[in-house]
């Protein structure tokens, strides 16, 4: 610590100013998904978020079935855009990760349909 003389040490045992989310899952239009104010505690804004992630799955799930390459096409255009595709497709389920880590129930579930409606069609 003497070379940082500027420094304050951190308080000891005080979480007051902690501005953590909840821990545990709930229920309920309060919530932040993927960016600050997200739904803004409207119903119509939190139903809108729930459809998107909703989408985003399916999304997701529609880039999981096609083609890994297409044999007509040269080898390096089709690993370039097999590639691609499997970048977008994981950075849309990055997203759903993301929104999924708000812990509310709602949202857990629009982001888990898509994968229970393919499920239960089989």
């Amino acid at each position: 610590m003497d070379d940082m003389p500027n420094m304050a040490p951190p308080p000891k045992g005080d979480r007051t100013n902690t501005t953590y989310g909840a821990m545990q899952p709930h229920m309920g239009k309060d919530v932040i998904i993927l960016f600050h104010d997200g739904p803004n505690n409207h119903l119509n804004m939190y139903v809108l978020a729930l459809f998107f992630i909703y989408l985003l799955a399916v999304t997701v799930d529609i880039l999981f079935v096609l083609p890994k390459h297409r044999p007509s096409t040269k080898p390096y255009l089709s690993l370039l855009g097999q590639t691609s595709v499997h970048t977008f497709r994981n950075g849309l389920a990055y997203l759903i990760m993301i929104s999924a880590m708000s812990f509310n129930i709602g949202i857990l579930m629009a982001a888990l349909g898509q994968p229970w409606r393919r499920f239960l069609h089989r």
